[in-house]
């Protein structure tokens, strides 16, 4: 199968709904710098630009699907108590993102993400991961009867309860270990077959996904019952290759929670990961 690609959302006869959406996961607060080049031994780069964001797989799909829906998103996470977790909450709170929180005494992670000329990028994380457990005191009945649901940092009973959802996608990022000890059915299993930490085999998954999408940047991608899709080719320059995956998944989530066909919901996916691409940091703001 070789998928063709649109070009923009009327295509699509694209109309903001109405679904319900949430997302849980982490965040991470990324500085973004823009150098003359990336890091070499003994090189020292000069920054262009730079920006300070919440970002991190989870903070990215929320804000993916709020911009895609009328209904409020609710986004399940967890934050160290201190100065980057606080900008965190206010930042994504203005997003319009409902956010239910897991406070903890470790730091908020932060990172930076050095991005060259050709739109690449470097990520440096410091820090450990901070997510959300089923432990938490946070509002979990928020998770029933909603349209989709997107995993990208839980434990597996976290899992469990997300499976009420109509659409259940999540990363194999999150640990297939996690995913297989949940014992739950997946609407997509999404991960970049480019990433060391997120290549994997079908035959390591105890139960297969409805389907399976890895990709592959500018080559497109795979799925799983399917075949290889194309890219689509930017309309304008690459600047940031930062959430471009994140917002890939984004649109694989929305498509299927509208019971549209693997076709649609890729050409859906692949336009958000390649508006992603065109300006700097992970948000249009």
């Amino acid at each position: 199968m070789i998928v063709e690609e649109n070009n923009s959302f009327q295509d699509f006869n694209f109309i903001k709904g109405n679904l319900k959406f949430a997302v849980i996961g982490h965040i991470e607060w990324i500085n973004f710098i823009e150098v003359d080049q990336l890091p070499k031994p003994g090189l020292i780069s000069h920054s262009k630009k730079s920006l300070e964001y919440p970002a991190g797989g989870g903070a990215v799909i929320a804000k993916r699907l709020r911009e895609l829906t009328n209904s409020e998103v609710h986004f399940f996470t967890s934050l160290g108590k201190d100065f980057y977790g606080n900008q965190c909450f206010n930042f994504l709170e203005a997003m319009g993102i409902k956010l239910h929180v897991a406070w903890r005494d470790n730091l908020t992670r932060k990172g930076f993400s050095l991005i060259d000329s050709d739109g690449e990028r470097s990520i440096t994380i410091i820090g450990d991961r901070l997510s959300p457990t089923h432990k938490d005191n946070l509002d979990w009945s928020t998770l029933d009867n909603m349209d989709g649901i997107f995993i990208t940092a839980a434990d597996k009973e976290i899992f469990k309860k997300s499976r009420g959802a109509k659409t259940l996608c999540t990363t194999p990022r999150v640990g297939l270990d996690i995913i297989n000890e949940s014992g739950i059915f997946l609407d997509g299993l999404i991960g970049s077959n480019l990433d060391p930490g997120e290549v994997f085999s079908l035959n390591e998954l105890k139960v297969k996904p409805k389907f399976v999408i890895k990709t592959e940047g500018e080559n497109g991608g795979i799925v799983f019952p399917g075949g290889r899709y194309r890219a689509i080719v930017n309309k304008n320059h690459k600047v940031d290759s930062y959430g471009c995956g994140d917002s890939f998944a984004a649109g694989i989530l929305y498509g299927f929670s509208s019971k549209w066909d693997i076709e649609e919901s890729l050409n859906l996916a692949k336009i958000m990961g390649r508006n992603c691409s065109e300006h700097f940091g992970p948000y249009d703001l």
